[in-house]
């Protein structure tokens, strides 16, 4: 409404000032979360880039990146959102690294023309892993009995109440190496000729924004406020992009089937759920020494 209202006022009225749209992707992306874990998926994000990508005469539009990754199909998502925006609107997009840009984080960043980052940022981790927990053993020194009763020989696959099969590993690293060459390919697509060959760089390992710039994975070190002013002059304002606002000012939540009216044990279920939950996200972060 702003932008609309200030095109009618007299230009000695109108401030000079160029308004850059800043949106900031923050925490383990996944599809799903909660009130007291909100996930960053294409949901949460697609508004906020909308919103972003909307304002006719901002020059580009600012991404703050700071995620130790999460799921890959939700990251592609939000790249692909943001890469067809720019195209849409004719917008230079640029990413801003904060603590950490890695896995899924650093294939969301790829979706910038430009990617900067502090100097101690990390970046890189291109690689894929899954993980989970055995408890075989822990099942009989309980003498708990496992029954399971599939319709089909491979649908109990890895299954963390029965040993592992090799056949069951083989098709999980399989699996992994499809989504790995899919990473890989979008890397290549974005940052193109600026990519230094090196065994390492596809290998899952990650770097500080010094090593990133020296292996491509990033174009310059810096800070959004002092980019964006050398770009676009002092005058040049970041305006952050916020989301919807419901009653009492709390933030709109994403669609979520949560445990209201279902009962003691949907709302016990949906604790653990959220302890899970929590804990692998605090692991995803604990990779990086944050």
């Amino acid at each position: 409404m702003a932008n609309f209202l200030t095109r009618y006022l007299p230009r000695r009225f109108r401030s000079d000032a160029i308004t850059i749209p800043v949106v900031r992707l923050s925490g383990a992306i996944m599809a799903s979360g909660s009130m007291l874990r909100p996930a960053l998926s294409l949901a949460t994000a697609a508004p906020l880039l909308e919103k972003a990508f909307a304002h006719k005469r901002a020059p580009a539009v600012a991404i703050i990146v700071n995620s130790p990754g999460g799921s890959p199909v939700q990251s592609r998502l939000i790249y692909q959102r943001i890469r067809d925006l720019a195209r849409e609107k004719d917008k230079r997009v640029l990413v801003f690294v904060e603590d950490v840009a890695a896995s899924g984080g650093y294939m969301i960043a790829c979706a910038g023309d430009e990617i900067i980052a502090d100097p101690s940022s990390i970046v890189g981790s291109i690689g894929v892993v899954s993980g989970s927990f055995g408890f075989v053993e822990a099942l009989r020194k309980l003498g708990i009995e496992r029954r399971v009763h599939t319709a089909g020989t491979n649908k109990a696959t890895l299954d963390p109440f029965q040993p592992e099969r090799p056949e069951d590993i083989e098709h999980l690293k399989a699996l992994q190496r499809e989504v790995h060459d899919t990473f890989i390919a979008l890397v290549k697509e974005s940052r193109g000729t600026r990519l230094v060959e090196s065994d390492d760089l596809f290998s899952g390992l990650f770097w500080s924004g010094i090593r990133g710039l020296e292996l491509g994975l990033v174009d310059r070190l810096g800070d959004l406020r002092g980019v964006l002013r050398e770009r676009y002059g002092k005058t040049a304002k970041p305006v952050l992009i916020q989301g919807s606002r419901g009653l009492f000012g709390r933030k709109t939540p994403g669609i979520n089937a949560g445990a209201e009216g279902r009962g003691m044990a949907a709302i016990g279920a949906g604790i653990t759920s959220e302890f899970i939950g929590t804990a692998e996200e605090r692991m995803l972060w604990a990779r990086y020494g944050l």
